[in-house]
């Protein structure tokens, strides 16, 4: 199900694990779009360029470059697009460049017909109306689907994370049995923000301010911690945000290898094919 406030998509893998799929925005889309086409007109030109060169030019006639042409055309804008996104299993060098691969549905690798599909709407959508078609239909789809992914059943997966930040503090000692039963899930993401923000700088705060500052934040936090550790307000916090990171990075693990399973699985599986 897609949110429709959001461009995730949850997905229950045959194990039991809920996936969440970011589609890629349009802002990206759009980018890799264009990288893309520049390739395929760049093709293209290169053809036309080679053979109105004085080389070929003596050999063939209007009729015939107009044929060339039109080949040409399916040629960079259909053959190779098709080839590409089949090869690859959705990727393009545009695609590569945001960090976005085409998908189908379901999460799954994409095969020959999708990718056609796609290739082939792509002129109208792409080439015939210069990208306006594309751009329309996209900014009215929760996932910045355009014809051609309507059609296909497809959609474009942003799989680029930002890798974690580099820890400036870690596990105060002595609070390793409190940390593997604490939960500080119900803990708001814009207050666990401002707690590593606080943990990261305070060695440069005055000793007032710092004790200060860490009790208002340790009272503000109390609330989502359970149980709450017999500790001063500092080492709390400490605790309480070196738990909330390492469960958070082990959960994008988690997330990151189920998808890479699931592609495995999907991709010699028809399209929206049943999982037992």
């Amino acid at each position: 199900m897609t949110s429709p406030a959001t461009t995730e998509t949850k997905l229950i893998t045959g194990e039991g694990v809920v996936l969440e799929l970011r589609s890629a925005p349009f802002v990206l889309r759009a980018a890799g779009t264009v990288i893309d086409l520049a390739l395929s007109a760049g093709a293209f030109l290169l053809i036309i360029l080679v053979a109105s060169s004085p080389l070929f030019a003596p050999f063939l006639d209007a009729a015939t470059i107009a044929i060339l042409a039109i080949s040409a055309l399916v040629l960079c804008f259909v053959v190779l697009p098709t080839a590409v996104e089949t090869a690859s299993r959705g990727r393009s060098l545009g695609r590569l460049a945001v960090g976005a691969r085409i998908v189908r549905l379901d999460g799954g690798a994409i095969g020959f017909r999708h990718a056609f599909i796609r290739a082939l709407l792509g002129v109208l959508e792409l080439v015939m109306t210069a990208g306006g078609l594309a751009a329309a239909v996209g900014l009215l789809t929760a996932r910045s689907q355009r014809l051609g992914d309507l059609v296909a059943g497809t959609y474009s997966r942003h799989e680029r994370m930002k890798a974690p930040a580099p820890a400036a503090f870690g596990l105060p000692p002595g609070m390793e049995a409190w940390a593997a039963t604490a939960d500080v899930a119900r803990m708001p993401v814009a207050l666990g923000n401002r707690i590593a923000q606080f943990l990261r700088q305070a060695h440069e705060l005055a000793p007032a301010a710092r004790a200060a500052r860490a009790a208002e934040l340790a009272a503000e936090a109390a609330p989502f911690i359970a149980p709450l550790p017999q500790v001063p307000a500092e080492l709390m916090l400490a605790g309480a945000a070196v738990v909330r990171r390492d469960r958070e990075y082990a959960a994008l693990r988690a997330q990151r290898d189920a998808a890479e399973r699931l592609d495995g699985v999907t991709a010699s599986r028809p399209h929206r094919y049943p999982r037992g």
